[in-house]
């Protein structure tokens, strides 16, 4: 997830303070709403999602006047999310004429602060040889540099990220597939290196032959579409179509039946880009993959479950809106999946990893399972990436199952209080008599910083099952004086103005 919604929130101060806000009025987000989007900070709609502005930023915003017409239904709200969704829609791939890594021009909005990257190398006669790759983050820092062997047909290849301190050197590499120093295999051998580097052959009959041309070849980052990111972004727009077509008033308006109309194709483009990565089985379970070969660090596995509950939301909302079964499936084997991941702890509340544990990424995997171009190798047989889920993702985790739920389509009130005791058990208190959370959903992880403890207001989704999640979220922001400072503060505001009013 971002560093918008995690990391850079902060700056409010560690010890009490007092805004002299009140984070339940509307006055405050209309403040919040207007200082955010007069700032030019990161996430206003006319940003592009290249570095994850739109998908962490202005969804959030978006979101927030969806809580925000919900909470007061003043529909000057829909009127902003029309503003803000329209100038958004302008900057999807095939609107400012920009392709992926396939070359495609698609109705959603790319990405490459997430993805891999490389470069390709050619022979002294101009012609592709070798594709060098790095799935290290930051690829565009990354060079790749040729040097003479200790032959005509020896060559060292060393590939180096300056910012990041990290290079990888492969002395005597052959071009030839027979030698024991093929680059191929020698470089697929020796990972993972420090810029976890491998390399493709892009000649169509390999041989011995030609080394690269000597010199340096700066590598860059591909361009690809993250689910989560069009999940994010298109979440409230499928929600304004679903209170549009579900309210009489909003129906009957022309405008807003146009807009409907119109947002709803648009959401509907956009979550068909995903297809090719949707993969369901015979138990009933659906998830999200990144396909092998497509330009991020972990190709070929299993998506993160906040990254796959992310375009959930939307097939969710779609569901209800159109009463499409293709969406009300998808979400349904969504919700089962997710469900399969829930433990419960001693506190009956819900823990559950960041990875899904039926994946790859999870369970680890080897060279030989030949799962990854980017990252061939992942831990060990049984034992990869098991890390808990933390309270930022985890919070699109539960926004999700609180929308099948009240949508009727999966969990129940149980599961509900036992994502609600997640919060109020696991991740709520305080330090040095400052509200705050800690990091992980069973309670480890040490204290959060700002990026974290600042997102916990998303939890409001739970509240009406223990009302101390509200009083604790609020107080959170309350004792950090929290100010108007990125589209997922908007968010968080209208979410204890959605709660607040819920009560009234």
């Amino acid at each position: 997830m971002g560093a918008l919604a995690l990391g850079v929130l902060g700056a409010t101060g560690t010890a009490r303070a007092a805004a002299g806000y009140d984070y339940t009025s509307k006055e405050t987000f209309d403040l919040f709403d207007k200082v955010f989007h007069a700032s030019g900070a990161v996430g206003q709609p006319t940003d592009h999602n290249e570095q994850g502005g739109l998908g962490w930023g202005q969804s959030y915003a978006l979101a927030a006047f969806i809580r925000m017409y919900e909470a007061y239904k003043d529909t000057s709200y829909l009127d902003r999310l029309i503003h803000n969704a329209d100038l958004m829609l302008g900057m999807r791939d095939s609107e400012r004429g920009v392709t992926d890594y396939r070359g495609l021009s698609l109705p959603v909005w790319r990405n490459r602060s997430y993805t891999a990257g490389g470069g390709t190398l050619l022979d002294p006669a101009g012609q592709p040889l070798l594709e060098v790759r790095s799935a290290l983050a930051n690829v565009d820092d990354a060079v790749a540099t040729v040097r003479a062997g200790t032959s005509e047909d020896r060559f060292t290849l060393e590939v180096a990220n300056t910012p990041k301190a990290k290079v990888s050197t492969f002395a005597d590499l052959s071009m030839d597939p027979a030698s024991p120093d093929y680059a191929v295999r020698r470089v697929l051998d020796a990972y993972p290196s420090a810029t976890m580097v491998t390399v493709r052959d892009l000649r169509d009959s390999p041989a011995a032959g030609p080394i690269p041309a000597l010199g340096a070849t700066k590598l860059a980052a591909g361009s690809a579409h993250f689910s989560v990111h069009t999940g994010m972004i298109t979440y409230p727009l499928a929600s304004f179509v679903r209170i549009v077509y579900r309210t009489p008033d909003l129906r009957r308006d022309r405008r807003y039946k146009a807009k409907a109309d119109e947002y709803l194709a648009a959401v509907r483009a956009a979550a068909a880009v995903h297809d090719r990565e949707w993969v369901q089985n015979e138990a009933g379970l659906g998830h999200f993959i990144w396909p092998k070969g497509m330009p991020v660090p972990y190709d070929g596995t299993e998506q993160p479950t906040n990254q796959s509950l992310g375009l959930g939301q939307t097939y969710a909302e779609l569901a209800v809106a159109t009463g499409d079964p293709t969406y009300l499936d998808r979400t349904r084997r969504l919700a089962r999946a997710f469900a399969g991941d829930l433990k419960v702890d001693a506190d009956d509340a819900y823990v559950w990893p960041y990875w899904p544990t039926f994946g790859k990424m999870y369970n680890g995997y080897t060279k030989a399972d030949d799962v990854s171009e980017y990252t061939p190798s992942y831990g060990s047989p049984g034992k990869g990436a098991q890390q808990v889920e933390d309270l930022s993702h985890g919070a699109i985790d539960v926004e999700f199952a609180a929308l099948a739920f009240r949508q009727k389509i999966h969990y129940q009130g149980r599961d509900m209080e036992r994502f609600a005791r997640t919060y109020t058990k696991n991740l709520a208190t305080s330090d040095n008599g400052v509200t705050t959370t800690l990091v992980r959903v069973d309670g480890t992880g040490a204290l959060a910083t700002a990026g974290q403890y600042l997102q916990a207001p998303r939890w409001m989704p739970v509240a009406q099952w223990d009302e101390t999640l509200f009083t604790h979220a609020r107080a959170v922001y309350d004792d950090h004086a929290a100010e108007a400072q990125y589209g997922s503060t908007l968010l968080c505001v209208a979410y204890l103005n959605w709660h607040a009013r819920r009560k009234s």
